[in-house]
C-alpha cells in the first residue's frame, strides 16, 4: 500500500503524486498499488506532454520533470544541447543527481539507469 506522505507542507501519495486541489486523497490515506500506478502513469503523461515536440526524447525529458520538476529541466543544459541538435547529454543528465546541494549516489544510479532506459538512438 501506497501511503501519504508529506513534503514541503504539500501532499504526496502514490509514487510522488502531489494532491491537487479538488482530489479526495488526504493525510493517512492508503492507495492500493493499482490507484497508485494510475495517479502515476497520469503524471508522467502530463510531464511527457510538456516536452512532445522533441520527439524520441520526449519521455525522457518527461521523467526528468516528473523527478525535479519542469522548471529544472526547461533551464537545464540537457534541453538546450537537445533544441541545438546535440544529442550528447549523458554528463548534463546525469549531473540531476544532488539532495539538498549534495551528491547522492542513489540518485546517480537512478539517472543512469533511467538515461540507459529511455535514450533512443
Amino acid at each position: 500500500m501506497a501511503v501519504l506522505s508529506q513534503a514541503l507542507d504539500k501532499p504526496y501519495v502514490g509514487y510522488g503524486h502531489q494532491v491537487q486541489p479538488g482530489e479526495p486523497y488526504r493525510r493517512s490515506c492508503q492507495l492500493t498499488e493499482a490507484q497508485a500506478d494510475a495517479l502515476h502513469r497520469k503524471d508522467l503523461a502530463k510531464f511527457c506532454a510538456l516536452y512532445s515536440q522533441y520527439g524520441k526524447d520526449t519521455v525522457l525529458l518527461g521523467v526528468l520533470a516528473y523527478n525535479c520538476e519542469p522548471g529544472v529541466v526547461n533551464r537545464s543544459t540537457i534541453l538546450k544541447k537537445l533544441k541545438r541538435g546535440d544529442r550528447n547529454i549523458f554528463k548534463s543528465y546525469t549531473f540531476h543527481c544532488r539532495y539538498k546541494g549534495k551528491f547522492h549516489k542513489g540518485l546517480y544510479t537512478r539517472r543512469l539507469t533511467e538515461f540507459a532506459a529511455l535514450l533512443v538512438p
